[in-house]
């Protein structure tokens, strides 16, 4: 058997699980630990590629709850998933483990900033509102914003929304921790792997129509309770492609949107305390503002009005590297660096943090990274959770955008949940398949 360091063992032959969880991300990996930990249930995961080759590996890593708006649809899950990541990590204190080694966890606190005194106004009520939903928030006026941050420039008319308990995380970490933890369920026999083998088809049953097990590239695996799609923002077109035979019509309207983040390495001459994201990352969360001065159009798609749009975001990640970002753009599948972009995500950040300025970026191009993901997208900005109309025993876990990693934990456990019939500890609703497509 394989030991918990190496991949559970999968030949190349019909095999037969309860649950078949399809994508190797955070939702995914997240998924098969909740089956594993919370039932008897046996569980494969597959993927085209491996883990962290999409969304996951290239996000900037904060749980927060400073960009949600209290009592919109998404709060309860994002609120419950937080909590859960909470738990988890208290849970690896006492076991005395280290939480920040393990899963790169640290409540840093976050600061949304706003500098016009309209964006001030706006986050004057965003923290009176998760004050009476019982948050732990905080209104800061530009002079106590200079303390927390020093690095940090802002005038007299900005202020910031200060959440103390929002966390970050290095997702990679995050997910070989998980990775990890459902391997010890494979000497049991319970939970193997399939990497590098994309699905191909959907097998389905002459009697009850129900999907009985799915083809991949090298594998038939049966599945006896559930199959669960959370590949990401291949999704959608997954979906599609598998269905195309069939009577069942199901048309996701999912699209990949690309972002990137800048990554400067062992940056020791700049210290952030907390993670910061300007105030407008919120709007361009569900919309994409033209940058007319960003001269890239070739490179755009610019479907259904949709533009790129950029905000800044800082965090410092355990290992004293500062990620900087972030963009947003719909530019199909393509990951292919945009330098233009990168460059101004440096200008945008640099307007923050003028020490910034006084290096130029070409400077650093021996200790820099750059992360391109592409976030699964859909209109209204609620991910998709629950079983698919007409198939039954097929569920979707997909349609975070950037907020996999967040919701990853809550999203976990209403899955699981929605398979097993146990009571919802947030409410599904509105992440339903049926009737939103």
């Amino acid at each position: 058997m394989a030991s918990d360091s190496e991949p559970a063992p999968a030949s190349h032959s019909d095999q037969t699980f309860d649950v078949l969880v399809i994508g190797a991300g955070i939702i995914g990996l997240s998924i098969a630990r909740q089956f594993l930990i919370g039932s008897d249930l046996s569980v494969a995961v597959i993927d085209k590629a491996v883990p962290c080759s999409g969304a996951t590996g290239a996000g900037q890593g904060y749980i927060w709850m400073a960009s949600k708006t209290v009592g919109s649809e998404g709060w309860e899950l994002a609120l419950r998933s937080q909590k859960l990541w909470e738990e988890l990590a208290e849970s690896l204190k006492d076991q005395g483990l280290d939480p920040l080694q393990l899963l790169g966890w640290k409540k840093t606190g976050s600061l949304l900033v706003g500098r016009t005194p309209e964006e001030s106004d706006k986050l004057k009520r965003m923290v009176k509102q998760q004050c009476e939903a019982g948050l732990r928030a905080e209104y800061l006026s530009a002079s106590d914003l200079h303390v927390k941050e020093p690095e940090l420039m802002v005038d007299k008319d900005a202020g910031a929304a200060f959440l103390p308990d929002d966390s970050q995380l290095n997702a990679r970490r995050a997910a070989e921790f998980l990775e990890k933890g459902n391997r010890h369920y494979s000497s049991k026999g319970r939970y193997a792997e399939f990497y590098n083998d994309p699905v191909i088809s959907l097998l389905r049953s002459g009697g009850s129509g129900e999907v009985e097990a799915i083809k991949t590239s090298r594998n038939i695996l049966h599945s006896k309770k559930a199959i669960v799609v959370a590949a990401g923002c291949w999704s959608g077109s997954l979906m599609s492609d598998l269905l195309r035979e069939s009577e069942i019509v199901l048309d996701i309207p999912m699209k990949p949107r690309k972002g990137h983040l800048l990554v400067l390495e062992n940056f020791n001459s700049f210290q952030l305390n907390h993670g910061l994201m300007e105030a407008g990352y919120i709007d361009h969360h569900h919309t994409a503002v033209p940058l007319p001065s960003l001269s890239t159009s070739g490179l755009l798609d610019d479907h259904d009005g949709q533009a790129l749009s950029l905000s800044m975001t800082a965090t410092m990640d355990t290992m004293g590297n500062i990620v900087l970002g972030s963009s947003r753009q719909f530019a199909g599948f393509c990951t292919e660096v945009e330098e233009s972009i990168v460059n101004r995500i440096w200008e945008r950040v640099g307007e923050f943090f003028p020490k910034l300025k006084e290096k130029p970026l070409s400077d650093f191009s021996k200790s820099r990274e750059v992360r391109v993901g592409l976030r699964p997208y859909v209109p209204n900005g609620k991910p998709v959770i629950g079983p698919v109309p007409g198939l039954a025993n097929v569920f979707l876990a997909t349609g975070h955008e950037g907020e996999g990693l967040t919701m990853a934990l809550g999203t976990a456990e209403m899955l699981v949940d929605m398979v097993l019939g146990n009571p919802q500890k947030a409410d599904s609703a509105p992440f339903a398949v049926h009737g939103r497509f």
